[in-house]
């Protein structure tokens, strides 16, 4: 059988046919074009998962597609986006149709849950490294910063934290779970949610936001930075899912919960008049709050904590 080709490759498993009334041009031409909806502005942003780095290289291929996607995704439900369309720079070590089938269809099935479609791409030889750039729009003047925090908001989470962190450990082999917390903490992993809804929910509440993706403390730092404000979050306060908390010390939970990252849970404030709407919510923590200054304290049961004096691990660093 010959070797399978760029464009016989692409036509096979990266032709779908559009998910979404918004794209006019997809895969097949030189670009992909968009319909931007009235008073909107776009929103870009790109993730790259390599191979060694992000994910094991013997990961089920459906696996690695859905993570990089929902990944990449996550940065537009951070800003208040709803998608667009997404680009994939593929480079692969070899042609593996049977790799290829199953990274298609991981591919293909994230992006109907999304309802976020393949508009295009590339394709290369290399080592196996995976980039996408997603598309989405905002209504003019809404999108979410990291820039808004003030004195006096909430600190807010979506979700549970730690999970990213203790599954890396189960996949790793260092931690041993039951069944139901190994199946919790797999789908955690490689299926992370994607709260574009809460994200719209947000555009009028949130004084600033950022997906927690290389753990709470380096995230929410973020936030502080652009602000120029501190923060204060109550560690009993941190959502730690029932699922695994018992299988490790408490400690080890809430330094997972702080810092662990690949999360990709929704970090945000909000001035207090929100506050009775957000806990409507479900799934939303208040952990904390803004206050004047630098830096994260974190409220321990002994009293308040620098976070450099807490944890050692900062968030996950390529360099």
């Amino acid at each position: 059988m010959p070797a399978l080709g760029e464009f016989d490759l692409i036509r096979r498993y990266f032709t779908h046919s559009s998910l979404s009334e918004h794209v006019v041009i997809g895969v097949g031409d030189d670009c992909a074009v968009l319909k931007i909806p009235a008073a909107c502005e776009l929103a870009i942003s790109i993730d790259t998962q390599v191979s060694g780095v992000h994910f094991h290289a013997d990961t089920d291929p459906a696996s690695i597609a859905a993570r990089t996607l929902r990944c990449a995704a996550s940065d537009l439900a951070a800003m208040g986006a709803e998608p667009l369309g997404f680009t994939l720079a593929l480079t692969l070590p070899s042609a593996d149709e049977n790799w290829l089938e199953k990274f298609s269809q991981g591919l293909l099935q994230a992006a109907q849950q999304l309802q976020c479609p393949l508009i295009g791409g590339d394709t290369t030889r290399g080592s196996l490294c995976i980039t996408i750039q997603v598309h989405g729009s905002i209504p003019l003047g809404k999108a979410l910063r990291r820039s808004g925090a003030k004195v006096g908001d909430s600190v807010w989470i979506s979700g549970t934290l730690g999970d990213g962190a203790a599954a890396l450990a189960l996949i790793e082999k260092n931690i041993t779970v039951s069944q139901d917390a190994e199946n919790y903490l797999l789908q955690r992993f490689y299926h992370p949610d994607v709260d574009f809804s809460l994200g719209v929910q947000l555009r009028d509440m949130a004084s600033s936001c950022i997906d927690v993706s290389d753990g709470l403390l380096a995230d929410l730092g973020h936030i502080c930075a652009a602000s120029g404000v501190g923060a204060r979050i109550a560690l009993e306060k941190l959502p730690i899912a029932v699922e695994w908390r018992s299988s490790v010390s408490e400690q080890q939970a809430q330094q997972w919960a702080l810092a662990g990252g690949d999360d990709y849970r929704l970090c945000f404030t909000a001035a207090p008049q929100h506050t009775a709407v957000l806990q409507s919510l479900h799934g939303v923590t208040c952990i904390g709050h803004i206050v004047e200054g630098a830096g994260i304290l974190i409220d321990a049961k002994n009293g308040f904590i620098h976070k450099d004096d807490f944890i050692h691990n900062k968030g996950f660093r390529h360099f």
